[in-house]
């Protein structure tokens, strides 16, 4: 720690480049991957019907435990299936992944298809944590 104190105050442009680059990026990929909605908000979309949830993991783990009326399209076959979702068009599309991460490409996908997109922060691990209900496919 120690070194990192004095490399720091021996180049301190290098390391403010560093820091401003890393802010930059950081709200660069916010931005890109679109807008995050807690797990209210989500409810409160859903219970006045303006959202819709995708669910974009694998058939297994959507099988295991999901969002009630969640509609399930894995990752790698969005750009297949996305036709799917054009009675959806009038709502907005709320996707959910395992933690978030991986939900912010997918709402690059479907706004570049016309959508409107947003994500789930923390995905279905966040709505468990918030002990909110999920259900398992029969």
């Amino acid at each position: 720690m120690d070194r990192l104190i004095e490399f720091v105050g021996n180049h301190y442009l290098l390391s403010s480049a560093f820091v401003v680059l890393a802010i930059a990026l950081l709200l660069y990929e916010t931005r890109r991957s679109g807008k995050s909605l807690s797990s209210r908000e989500l409810t409160s979309l859903v219970n006045a019907d303006q959202a819709i949830v995708l669910d974009i993991r694998q058939g297994k783990d959507f099988s295991a435990g999901h969002i009630v009326d969640s509609v399930n399209i894995p990752r790698d076959k969005l750009a297949a299936r996305i036709g799917e979702l054009d009675r959806f068009r009038d709502k907005t599309i709320v996707v959910v992944c395992d933690s978030g991460m991986t939900a912010g490409p997918a709402c690059t996908q479907l706004r570049e298809a016309g959508f409107t997109a947003a994500r789930l922060s923390g995905g279905i691990n966040g709505w468990r944590g918030d002990n909110l209900p999920t259900v398992k496919a029969k």
